[in-house]
């Protein structure tokens, strides 16, 4: 498998998510061990997903938002695509 290369702008946002799932975590007073086995992944992938590690699959970042009952956060990925529509209206112009 190729090792996916981030530019570091991009990997402070993906450690900026990791930190959030972590705070969640937190503030359900559940144990990274409690995460893990109900996420169906190993401590060291949780450690990984909140260090936002980029070579972690969306899988277990999914998993560990749906434990954490944020799972409709995955929904507002790419929602937004301004640059998209303004493209497309070019088009229609």
């Amino acid at each position: 498998m190729k090792k996916q290369i981030l530019l570091p702008k991009y990997t402070v946002l993906l450690e900026q998510m990791g930190e959030n799932i972590k705070l969640a975590r937190k503030r359900r007073k559940l144990t990274a061990i409690q995460v893990a086995e109900r996420a169906g992944i190993a401590r060291s992938t949780l450690y990984l997903v909140e260090k936002g590690d980029g070579s972690v699959a969306m899988g277990a970042y999914f998993n560990v938002l749906r434990v954490l009952g944020l799972q409709n956060d995955f929904l507002k990925l790419a929602a937004d695509d301004e640059l998209g529509r303004k493209l497309q209206d070019l088009d229609l112009l």
